[in-house]
């Protein structure tokens, strides 16, 4: 009964806040014909005093009252005309429709499309029973971990349903809590790779390549793992390692498999070019920088590849006909963390390299990989 009431006042409320401006009269009404009609209403008063004081004569003031009169009649006749204009009638309809029609329609929708019979739940009761709601669900396992930090199953839960809502943050403490308190597993250690990669834009970073590999040891022929473990070779740049690992990565994998043409798409975009080798080319290390790289702590190494990345873009933009250069410097500035960098160096490339040629098709498909916006380049 309560739930009826409030239902009312809300929708008496909601009424009068839509009614005050259409009982509101048009200013120009206000100052036309009504207010005529009360000029001369209050004349018919004043020739009344003035008779009953002696200031006129009862002949003057019966012709004055007449022309009043007749004035007063003219007035009120032009009031009613305003009443009942269009403009008059649909402020009515306005208002009919908001006293009777909108809260029939509300009421109507609500005894369709809701469960007035239905008892009231409070919070806490529908948390307790949330048959098949899915928010209700991961609430109930959020509050049960705040009172209990350390309940691994209820991590693990949690874990891969915040991945497939899209709270990567939420999935990675997730999956990172699940693995410290009931240890790793193949799938916890794949889930957190996986959303650390998300939260990173598509890199595969160290923490994220430390936990494949630690799922490599637990199963050694786990093709997600392999899968990513590839692309972090690619994304560093060691093309031949990762087509080898691609490649063997293909011969394992069953000819149904769904993720087949994604690393077979790899595969080609690696193999585009290497007919040569890679030593000697524009703005490519040879394998004694490689070499020497792999050696260094980890701020020289960085510093390293941030100058063959300079030395790199500066012989593209004097010869700009590099397809491989371009995918090259396009990886280094995503290792790099500058995507800036990266989205302007894809734009200069496809000047030289059309989207619709098949450098072009690759530098857009890398791009997909790397999650670049690819904006004014025809796709």
């Amino acid at each position: 009964m309560f739930f009826w009431i409030l239902v009312a006042i809300l929708t008496a409320a909601v009424a009068a806040v839509l009614l005050l401006p259409l009982l509101r009269r048009p200013v120009a009404a206000a100052g036309d014909a009504s207010h005529d009609v009360e000029v001369y209403r209050d004349q018919l008063e004043e020739l009344k005093r003035d008779e009953a004081t002696g200031l006129i004569g009862p002949a003057e003031a019966e012709l004055a009252r007449a022309e009043v009169a007749r004035r007063l009649i003219a007035a009120s006749k032009a009031e009613a005309k305003d009443r009942t204009s269009p403009a008059g009638r649909r402020n009515r309809l306005a208002q009919a429709f908001v006293i009777v029609a909108l809260p029939a329609i509300g009421l109507c929708l609500y005894l369709v499309g809701g469960r007035p019979d239905l008892p009231a739940q409070p919070l806490a009761e529908r948390l307790a029973n949330p048959g098949n709601d899915i928010n209700i669900l991961i609430a109930r396992a959020e509050n049960h971990l705040a009172r209990n930090p350390d309940d691994g199953a209820g991590w693990d839960l949690l874990a891969p349903i915040y991945y497939r809502g899209g709270r990567m943050e939420d999935a990675a403490n997730a999956f990172s809590e699940a693995i410290r308190l009931l240890g790793p597993s193949q799938d916890r250690l794949d889930g957190h790779a996986e959303t650390l990669i998300a939260l990173s834009n598509g890199i595969v970073t160290a923490e994220a390549r430390a936990r494949l590999e630690q799922s490599l040891k637990l199963k050694a022929d786990n093709p997600r793992a392999r899968y990513y473990l590839a692309l972090a070779l690619e994304q560093e740049g060691k093309r031949a390692e990762a087509r080898a690992a691609f490649e063997a990565l293909a011969r394992q994998t069953p000819a149904d498999a769904p993720w087949l043409p994604l690393v077979n798409r790899h595969i080609a975009a690696l193999a585009e070019g290497q007919g040569g080798g890679t030593a000697g080319r524009p703005g490519n290390p040879t394998a004694e920088d490689v070499a020497a790289a792999e050696d260094m702590p980890a701020g020289d190494r960085q510093q390293m590849i941030a100058g063959m990345v300079e030395s790199l873009a500066a012989k593209l933009e004097e010869n700009p006909d590099n397809f491989e250069g371009w995918m090259r410097i396009i990886r280094s500035y995503v290792v790099l963390d500058q995507r800036p960098k990266a989205e302007a160096a894809l734009q200069t490339a496809l000047k030289t390299f059309p989207a619709d040629s098949e450098s072009g098709r690759q530098l857009l498909a890398l791009a997909r990989d790397l999650s670049i916006p690819a904006e004014g380049s025809g796709q």
